[in-house]
């Protein structure tokens, strides 16, 4: 693409004055929803106008050349159709039941809205410039390069910028002058000043060609100098992997996300040194083999991360991240095969094919982005269906079911399945996973548990009824019991309503007195536990820990162990230190990977 034409006047004003007028749209919001003014007194208000402002203002910034250009407005009244029609349905997934951990919906949706844009404006572009959607691949590839780095640029200026402010406010406070502090720190000058930052520096992204190719060039050959030596590396591990076998990469719990992170890293890399494909190859023919032997590897990279994966699926069923790990392992697979392929079927250039694979599957990133965000692709509707069908076949018990990730982190879907269980007979005729069904769906809120405002119950019955002794553990003397409800020691919000407490008496110190382990697995992620000792004047508070569930588990697990008395009490080998003066030094076990030979 040759360099595009300097922008008119009235166009760069447009810029300054569009972003200015995004950051004033954005502070309208803050304040609407301050009052509770429509639309932005409800979620779905906000959400739609979030998204709306912050998606197709900056759209027509990147793209905008000359105001009367009809396509350019065609192209923004479609995204802003999509991307409202999106957000809607965002919006019914969020909401619909109290308590509801929208952000859990709302922060995947706009990932994957702003992935979907940023794939699809390049496309866009080259449409608004040559009339159609056949788009010459170097076209593709400049705007794609231009749109990130008059970002990146645009962000560092917005940063730069601010970092001048504070100056400013900090120096004429020196002498007591805080008016320009104040300015500074008020909330409509810094979403007006932001706005006009950032349009500022979308502006000189625009404008200043030849320092944004300076920074391409600069990027480029860092990632020319670096291919080669990833591609040694991924064929060396590709290599070693019959010699260490497959089991240690199941252990580490993170294979999937290393191995799709060496193939997205040497697709960028490719790229970077490919670029429009025009260029001659800037390797010796023995480092191209290296790349070539390196990019042969990657469907060995991308299938092992999908089966890790699947692996993780079968153990503990869809979720909604498993769900957009095996999505991005997809992709992987199609880069990685593609870019095989590209090897093996050689054209005039090196790695010549990469162009029309870059094509398909830039759209195939669109769709999928725009179908998971849509009810085409509902991943919800996936994660919540498959717990429930575990739970039927026998797969998942109801002990095991994680109540409290379906009622708060799936979504309406999520908690309209919570309440049918009610009629499931895992929980119907189980009288203590129906009293837990029951407190999920009373609870508004997914960490710290709602009694925590609740008051604390002064009568023995009721909370001895809420702390039960463990399993093989003598109940706490009387003395506890009075210390407990007199407040002398800490509850652990056991004596307040909903609460779901065991108390552990056993010696944990070893001195030859029992002390107590009051254990609340209702307060939030895991068991939350108080120690009390008696050391002959009295109960007090010496200690507090918290047991958090494994990857794959929930607090339930951990609560049913306590109940059934299943701690373990493990000595350290080595003690702790002091000198005189000085604190105590904890000793840490050296590694023994870490041994020097």
């Amino acid at each position: 693409m040759d360099t595009p034409p300097d922008l008119p006047r009235q166009t760069r004003a447009f810029i300054v004055l569009v972003a200015l007028l995004q950051g004033a749209l954005l502070y309208l919001a803050q304040r609407g929803a301050e009052r509770g003014l429509w639309p932005f007194g409800s979620l779905g208000g906000q959400v739609c106008w979030y998204t709306l402002v912050l998606t197709v203002p900056t759209m027509t910034l990147l793209s905008v050349r000359h105001l009367g250009a009809l396509r350019l407005w065609q192209h923004t009244v479609a995204v802003a159709v999509l991307v409202a029609a999106l957000s809607a349905w965002a919006v019914w997934n969020a909401t619909g039941a109290p308590g509801l951990r929208a952000g859990q919906v709302l922060g995947p949706f706009a990932a994957t809205v702003a992935l979907a844009m940023f794939v699809l404006l390049p496309w866009l572009q080259c449409r608004l410039q040559h009339g159609r959607w056949q788009a010459p691949y170097r076209d593709l590839f400049e705007h794609a390069w231009q749109n990130a780095l008059t970002l990146a640029l645009a962000l560092l200026f917005v940063g730069i910028c601010w970092l001048v402010l504070w100056l400013w406010g900090a120096l004429f406070a020196l002498v007591k002058l805080t008016l320009f502090r104040d300015l500074f720190r008020q909330t409509a000058f810094v979403y007006l000043a932001t706005g006009t930052m950032f349009g500022l520096g979308i502006l000189i992204g625009r404008t200043q060609q030849r320092a944004v190719q300076v920074m391409r060039q600069i990027l480029f050959a860092i990632c020319t100098g670096l291919l080669p030596l990833l591609a040694f590396v991924a064929v060396l591990f590709a290599l070693s992997l019959p010699f260490t076998g497959l089991q240690p990469l199941w252990e580490t719990r993170a294979a999937a996300s290393i191995l799709i992170a060496v193939v997205a890293t040497l697709v960028v890399f490719v790229n970077a040194v490919y670029q429009d494909g025009t260029a001659d190859a800037p390797y010796p023919a023995w480092l191209q083999r290296v790349i070539d032997a390196g990019l042969l590897s990657l469907p060995l990279y991308a299938g092992l991360a999908l089966y890790a994966l699947w692996l993780r699926i079968g153990q503990y069923g869809w979720s909604t991240e498993r769900f957009a790990g095996v999505l991005v392992a997809v992709v992987a697979c199609g880069y990685a095969c593609g870019y095989a392929w590209a090897v093996l079927r050689p054209g005039a250039r090196w790695l010549q094919p990469l162009a029309p694979v870059n094509r398909v599957l830039s759209w195939v990133v669109i769709g999928l982005a725009l179908a998971t965000s849509s009810p085409l692709l509902d991943p919800y509707r996936l994660v919540v269906g498959d717990q429930l069908q575990r739970l039927a076949d026998g797969r998942t018990s109801a002990a095991q079911l994680d109540l409290a990730y379906l009622r708060f982190d799936s979504g309406r879907r999520g908690y309209r399945a919570v309440q049918a269980l009610r009629e499931v007979p895992a929980f119907a005729d189980d009288p203590v996973q129906r009293e837990r069904l029951q407190q999920v769906l009373q609870r508004q809120q997914r960490w710290g548990g709602d009694n925590e405002d609740a008051p604390r119950s002064t009568d023995p019955l009721q909370v001895r009824q809420r702390i039960v002794p463990a399993a093989g553990s003598a109940e706490p003397d009387a003395a506890w019991w009075q210390a407990l409800l007199a407040g002398k020691i800490e509850d652990g919000n056991c004596r307040r309503e909903g609460a779901q407490c065991v108390a552990l008496r056993r010696d944990l110190d070893g001195d030859g007195h029992d002390d107590v382990l009051l254990c609340n697995a209702s307060a939030g992620y895991g068991v939350e536990c108080r120690i009390h000792t008696d050391p002959g004047s009295g109960w007090r508070d010496v200690a507090r820990t918290h047991f958090f569930p494994r990857h794959g588990d929930n607090a339930e697990a951990l609560y049913q162990a306590l109940r059934d008395g299943k701690l373990q009490v493990l000595p350290r080998r080595w003690p702790d230190l002091q000198l005189p003066g000085t604190q105590r030094t904890e000793l840490y076990p050296a590694d023994p990977n870490d041994q020097i030979d």
